[in-house]
């Protein structure tokens, strides 16, 4: 049991508030089960209430649903209609802007005794506790009191854990090129994300200051000064974010027919018949289908095979449907896969070579005629070995990059 809602009183259509946390794993299969009971007393077993029905799914299928929402009839009272459960899920907000930011400085102290100083930057985000750990160390530049810096991206959530007044400290070092001393410090500053967001203005210059400097000498300004010299924020989306948005998952599987695999008749074989078990081929096409059916709404899966003999005339294909019709290849659900699978494992001969651009080229035609982004299209192809034509296959993956 993972936890149980509040109870509404009195009501055939009751609308739950509280929210469950669960951690969302794509490459799993996250199976959940819902059970309704009419609460009659305070008592919390379960056996002492009335039962009202029950409902099965994936968390895939919640998520992979239009609008991330779910309709299922609640089963499991014999020859009762117990009502439909509505499920939806969100993925919880947390800051995803990713901060891109360059900075330069003028007039740093000068720190070697030969040349000019190796200036470099330090920056340290403050913590509840009074901490600094640092964050981000830019590169060093050689041989200058004047230099720019390369431009760096950080997670926001990184650089102030979402207080955007929180303190930043931002050290600014000579680095010692003999590395047996420490490298020398020139001076700091503290800014904030919010000042930073202004992006190059007036506000955006700093002062470098060297608090025992500072303390020594009267007349001292500062040991240079530090500009920002450029502040963008984006947003990263998750695979989440694009299902949400209506993005589908088309989902096609090239099963390897090539005769290394072995005789299909014998128990050695990838490809054995066994009528008791699923063989490594079926294994491996379940394990992966089932997780994505979920995300792809008509569940109808287009099945290859590649390096058989197709009857009637013995002819080589390596892209030849499992279901037997060219025009239209595409298998209802995993199921209808794995029997069109063993349909045709008795009708054609395992042949070779293992070629893989045909059924990559293939998958590409279809992805080609969506331009508008809302198809996602994964391959998986099953083998059992060496790819045969690999100067075509890597031209193929080329060109559908």
């Amino acid at each position: 049991q993972f936890g149980r809602t509040e109870v509404i009183d009195n009501t055939l259509n009751p609308d739950f508030v509280r929210k469950f946390i669960l951690d969302y794993f794509f490459e799993e299969k996250q199976n959940l089960r819902f059970d309704l009971y009419d609460v009659d007393s305070k008592s919390p077993d379960l056996s002492k209430h009335d039962f009202l029905g029950q409902a099965f799914c994936t968390l895939g299928e919640i998520v992979g649903s239009s609008g991330s929402r779910l309709e299922k009839p609640l089963t499991g009272i014999p020859g009762k209609k117990c009502g439909t459960i509505i499920l939806s899920a969100e993925e919880l907000g947390n800051c995803r802007d990713v901060a891109t930011m360059q900075f330069c400085a003028n007039k740093l102290d000068k720190k070697d005794f030969f040349g000019k100083s190796d200036p470099f930057l330090v920056f340290y985000r403050s913590n509840e506790d009074g901490t600094f750990p640092i964050y981000n160390k830019t590169e060093v530049v050689k041989n200058t009191l004047n230099p720019v810096w390369q431009a760096f991206s950080i997670p926001v959530r990184a650089l102030c854990n979402g207080d955007y007044d929180r303190t930043i400290k931002v050290e600014v070092y000579d680095w010692d090129r003999d590395g047996r001393h420490s490298h020398d410090f020139i001076g700091e500053f503290t800014t904030s994300y919010r000042e930073l967001a202004r992006g190059q203005s007036q506000f955006n210059i700093y002062e470098v200051v060297n608090p025992k400097k500072k303390m020594k000498k009267k007349k001292y300004l500062n040991s240079g000064t530090v500009t920002l010299l450029s502040f963008t924020v984006e947003s990263e989306y998750t695979f989440l974010d694009y299902i949400k948005g209506g993005t589908q998952i088309n989902f096609t599987v090239a099963i390897d027919f090539t005769a290394s695999n072995g005789n299909p008749s014998q128990s050695t074989s990838l490809h054995y018949m066994n009528p008791y078990q699923l063989n490594a081929y079926a294994m491996a096409l379940k394990a992966v289908g089932e997780i994505i059916q979920d995300y792809d709404s008509d569940k109808m899966f287009p099945a290859l095979g590649f390096g058989a003999k197709l009857p009637p005339d013995g002819h080589v294909s390596h892209e030849f449907p499992l279901n037997g019709d060219p025009d239209n290849p595409a298998c209802s659900g995993i199921e209808g896969i794995l029997d069109a699978y063993h349909q045709s494992l008795k009708t054609v001969q395992l042949y070779g070579p293992t070629n893989f651009a045909p059924v990559v080229n293939h998958v590409a035609r279809y992805a080609a005629a969506e331009q508008d982004g809302s198809q996602y299209f994964v391959l998986l192809i099953i083998t059992d070995g060496v790819i045969s034509d690999m100067a075509q296959t890597k031209e193929a993956i080329v060109s559908v990059s």
